[in-house]
């Protein structure tokens, strides 16, 4: 058994472990992309090492390492499916075309401890949870988290199914998705990530001296609409395909929303 700080330490350490055990796989195959197969999972074993290492672990600590494992699970399967004979994605091409020569152990700190830092910030609210779970027995924060969880993974799940559907489809070249989840936000999957660390906060705050996590789901929320996400996703599908400015202007960004006529 640890104390708290003993166990952020240990994640902190885990973190840098496993991204660094990325970074070795993208040695070999030559492909960053590898990082993305690796930040589900990284999670999975924070939440983990946090319950079987906290004395005060209880059925609601188990309850959000269950839902974190069900998530970077899904995630990992996801992007493998995904991945299969693409290649490099080009977000880390164009920053690989930057950064030569000598990209392979740059990367390690451009990417990939980048990725260990963010895996640690975010995981903190699961952290929290699992170390100081709060009442024994589970209350309407538990089941309105949960719920809120579900309902992340459902826009997640079904947007990234309904996405890879259309893309394998050769008939849909130069098109844009608009149907589905796809007519009500313009990412789905974005908003349903969002949504479950939110969830997880939710859960998270049955010990209200937890309230600090918050930092996990904003940091989050953020990524997706300021920096990796929406923004840096739009800006590359204007560029590539002019039909995509008339499914900004109908569908709403982020939130889901019914499509302007």
């Amino acid at each position: 058994m640890v104390d708290e700080m003993s166990l952020l330490q240990g994640a902190i350490w885990l973190a840098i472990y496993w991204m660094y055990a990325a970074w070795a796989v993208h040695l070999v195959k030559r492909d960053v992309s590898v990082v993305d197969l690796f930040w589900g999972p990284g999670f999975v074993w924070i939440a983990w090492y946090a319950y079987f290492s906290s004395p005060s672990a209880s059925l609601r600590s188990l309850i959000v390492a269950v839902l974190a494992t069900i998530w970077g699970a899904r995630l990992f399967i996801h992007l493998s499916i995904r991945s299969r004979g693409r290649g490099e994605d080009p977000r880390y091409t164009n920053i690989r075309n930057k950064y030569e020569p000598g990209f392979w152990w740059k990367s390690l700190g451009i990417i990939f401890a980048l990725q260990a830092a963010l895996m640690v910030v975010i995981s903190l609210v699961l952290q929290a949870t699992i170390v100081n779970p709060g009442p024994e027995s589970l209350s309407f924060l538990d089941f309105l988290g949960i719920a809120i969880w579900a309902t992340g993974l459902f826009f997640e799940s079904v947007g990234d199914y309904q996405l890879f559907r259309f893309v394998r489809n050769p008939s849909n070249k130069g098109k844009v998705l608009a149907s589905g989840l796809w007519a009500w936000t313009r990412h789905p999957n974005y908003f349903g990530e969002s949504l479950i660390w939110w969830g997880f906060f939710v859960i998270c705050i049955n010990n209200f001296s937890n309230v600090w996590a918050i930092i996990s789901p904003i940091t989050i929320t953020f990524l997706l609409l300021r920096v990796s996400g929406v923004t840096l996703l739009e800006e590359q599908m204007i560029k590539e395909n002019p039909a995509y400015r008339d499914y900004v202007f109908k569908t709403s960004s982020f939130l889901p929303k019914p499509p302007k006529k």
